[in-house]
């Protein structure tokens, strides 16, 4: 299910009982921060506060920040739906005869229907600002955090475009506030947007840039996805969504954004040009360290009529940033077990940060064969950031990490069963000697074969037999215990 806007995902919110509006006057420097993360750590609702201090545009936080929001956003009962959709498509073969490709075109239909589609105009487009008007003072962006470098824009969808072969790319880069017409541009190095700008640095070339805000959460989760290079996220939230992402062009540069959008900004970076951007209060729960990026320059505002603002607040977990991250462990996981068909789950723990601790269980076949999969995950695009690597065999059940850690602490002996190596880490891994390189570990927790150095019988695991634990089941409530 496609929503048509962010209005309606409100709505829908609203009816399910899982957005609260705040009318009291609330401000956007620490305040809304220090209600949004109480909130999200007591599982509470969404919130729009209606009436942030000092502006007359409201402002949306937490809109993914509960397993139900996730769901709800991506217009599924469960994120496992879209999961289960990925792994029909890439289990489709090209079949031989015209019966068979008959056969494949309603799920060739479903990908084609994915596919962007462009629009004369859009309601994102409902007021235009130029020149002075085209302040961003006028929005009610969060200063997150006491020791961050100013306010913020967290949940922007920043749209650039490859110089020699047009290729788009949508990230999500937060964008530090310097003020009303420039920000910084936080492009990590390993980032689309990051190899675009580097790819006109080299050409000695101005890089035009729009970053929109709001529309179809799809969308917005679509800018976070650590999809293939090159693939445009547009067409995985097309996927996502059943339904094309309508596109805009802007007014002052040659780029397209969504054009459901609540706020766009348009402009430029130039090559070459660097401001120091941060420090920011960061999903690690540290700040992270300030540091020279890019400048953006703002040519040009767009909004709908009367707009809302969406944030959201990242800092020691859970916070709603966990949510979006556990829904890319489950969406993703088919285009995993493609490469490595031996995985049968995997969990990315929310205090591990995403990249910080990665669970996975296997079907293990042969000695090193935990090993393999180890290597073979940091060699998986953004898993190659993963800085703990814990594999298990494939009847622990990897989203319970009380099973998780009662298998570390009885499998493995460190010596034999821990492994470093170097190579990339993430740019907020403040715990390496260098930014960008360190060294990752995996644990293989699975039990051992005799190949692998095992001379001793491994024990069996206590185990009640099923004819006593069937008749007691029966019994329970009889029992009265609980």
């Amino acid at each position: 299910m496609a929503y048509k806007d962010l209005r309606e995902f409100i709505r829908r919110l609203e009816a399910a009982g899982e957005l609260k509006r705040i009318r009291t006057p609330i401000s956007p420097e620490l305040e809304i921060t220090e209600v949004a993360d109480r909130t999200v750590k007591a599982e509470g609702p969404a919130l729009l506060f209606e009436r942030p201090a000092g502006f007359d545009v409201p402002v949306l936080v937490g809109a993914f920040g509960s397993k139900r929001r996730m769901a709800m956003a991506l217009g599924v009962q469960d994120v496992d739906e879209i999961a289960r959709r990925i792994e029909e498509l890439v289990r489709i073969e090209l079949p031989e005869g015209f019966v068979g490709k008959l056969r494949m075109l309603p799920a060739l239909m479903k990908l084609s229907a994915a596919f962007p589609k462009a629009v004369g105009t859009g309601p994102c487009q409902e007021v235009v600002l130029r020149g002075d008007q085209a302040s961003l003072d006028r929005f009610p962006i969060l200063k997150c955090w006491p020791g961050d470098g100013g306010r913020f824009i967290t949940l922007p969808m920043v749209f650039t475009k490859d110089p020699e072969t047009g290729a788009r790319n949508v990230g999500m880069y937060r964008m530090h506030v310097y003020d009303g017409r420039t920000t910084g541009m936080h492009w990590h190095p390993h980032k689309g947007g990051a190899k675009h700008y580097a790819a006109y640095e080299r050409l000695g070339r101005r890089m035009e840039v729009a970053v929109a805000l709001g529309g179809d959460p799809a969308i917005t989760y679509g800018a976070t996805a650590p999809l293939p290079e090159d693939f445009d996220e547009l067409i995985f939230a097309g996927f996502i969504r059943q339904k094309p992402v309508e596109m805009v062009k802007c007014v002052s540069v040659d780029v397209e954004v969504p054009a459901e959008a609540e706020i766009v900004l348009e402009g430029y970076v130039e090559p070459g040009e660097r401001r120091r951007e941060g420090p920011f209060g960061d999903h690690t729960g540290y700040y992270s360290l300030p540091d020279d990026y890019p400048v953006f320059h703002i040519t040009a505002i767009t909004h709908r009529k009367k707009p809302i603002y969406p944030a959201t607040v990242v800092g020691k977990p859970p916070m709603e940033d966990c949510y979006l991250a556990k829904a890319t462990e489950r969406i993703f996981l088919p285009l995993i077990r493609m490469q490595l068909p031996e995985i049968v789950d995997m969990n990315l723990p929310i205090e591990g940060v995403f990249h910080n601790l990665a669970v996975v269980s296997i079907r293990k076949r042969f000695a090193g064969h935990a090993r393999k999969v180890m290597h073979a995950l940091w060699g998986l695009g953004q898993m190659m950031f993963t800085k703990i690597i814990i594999v298990v065999d494939e009847d622990v059940d990897v989203q319970n990490m009380h099973d998780v850690l009662w298998r570390l602490g009885n499998n493995i002996d460190p010596e034999r069963d821990v492994t470093f190596v170097e190579g990339p880490v993430d740019v907020l891994n403040h715990a390496s000697g260098v930014a960008n390189y360190g060294s990752k570990m995996g644990i293989d927790a699975t039990k051992k074969l005799p190949e692998e150095g095992m001379t001793r019988e491994w024990p069996e695991q206590i185990e009640m037999s099923g004819e006593v634990k069937a008749k007691i089941a029966s019994l329970w409530e009889e029992l009265g215990i609980g």
